[in-house]
């Protein structure tokens, strides 16, 4: 059995065991020799140009470069596609967004959406420390990496933790330093949940990407170093363009 020897690549390149290779697979293998050897930014031929190559349709064509997009592997660029670059790694840490953007050598940014306060429902008041009923901020912002709109962020914090969020904080900077450096609160742990979805029509517009694109969603609740709850963060990372990390050790 011949399997590949790139270390994470599909045994056998993911050939059924049948053997038989769907048409639109064999297309998208050969595009993605392409992608290699054209290097992020390269621009691919027209879908006609690839078909016209591969003696296949067009829709076959359409279809393997719809999956290489999904996959992050490509991306649009005016009525063209072009090699995107890597995936943005997010270490599954206490570290903010802003660290580990900056980690990678990427310009981090937000752009705020709303900051609103409403009263706390039943539901959250265990997750950010407050009582039925107490104000509480919701912050929502879209995440930026050198500019390019990778994520869609809502913050949830009481008011007693935060009480001048509205006029101190500034919405482009990281929530996590404005509550160390400001506040004087440092985070001690938090509990996270990942799960893959599909955003909302009005998630997708604030992203900048299609419906159709899976998401990354992160459901996190942090605790200060007292164990008091603190707030409670859900995170939608674009699937095409985030990966996440995290480093295993023997538990005692």
């Amino acid at each position: 059995m011949n399997y590949q020897t790139s270390p994470g690549a599909p045994v056998r390149s993911g050939i059924p065991e049948h053997g038989r290779v769907p048409k639109y697979y064999a297309v998208k293998a050969k595009i993605a020799l392409m992608v290699d050897e054209l290097g992020e930014g390269g621009l691919l031929p027209t879908e006609r140009d690839l078909a016209v190559r591969y003696e296949v349709s067009r829709e076959t064509v359409r279809q393997a470069l719809r999956e290489l997009l999904l996959e992050g592997r490509l991306r649009r660029q005016g009525r063209g596609t072009v090699v995107a670059g890597p995936k943005l790694e997010q270490p599954l840490s206490l570290a903010s967004y802003t660290e580990g953007v900056r980690r990678q050598g990427r310009r981090p940014g937000r752009s705020l959406i709303s900051l609103d306060r409403f009263p706390c429902p039943e539901a959250l008041a265990p997750e950010v420390g407050a009582e039925r009923g107490e104000p509480v901020w919701h912050m929502e912002r879209v995440l930026l990496a050198d500019d390019e709109r990778v994520g869609l962020e809502s913050t949830y914090v009481s008011e007693a933790r935060a009480p001048r969020l509205d006029t101190e904080f500034d919405p482009d900077s990281s929530f996590y330093a404005y509550l160390h450096d400001r506040l004087g609160i440092s985070f001690g742990d938090a509990d996270e949940r990942i799960e893959t979805v599909l955003a909302t029509p009005r998630e997708a517009l604030l992203i900048g990407t299609p419906p159709a694109l899976p998401m990354l969603l992160i459901h996190r609740v942090s605790r200060d170093t007292a164990g008091r709850p603190l707030e409670r963060v859900r995170t939608l990372y674009r699937g095409d363009r985030f990966s996440f990390t995290a480093h295993l050790g023997q538990q005692n």
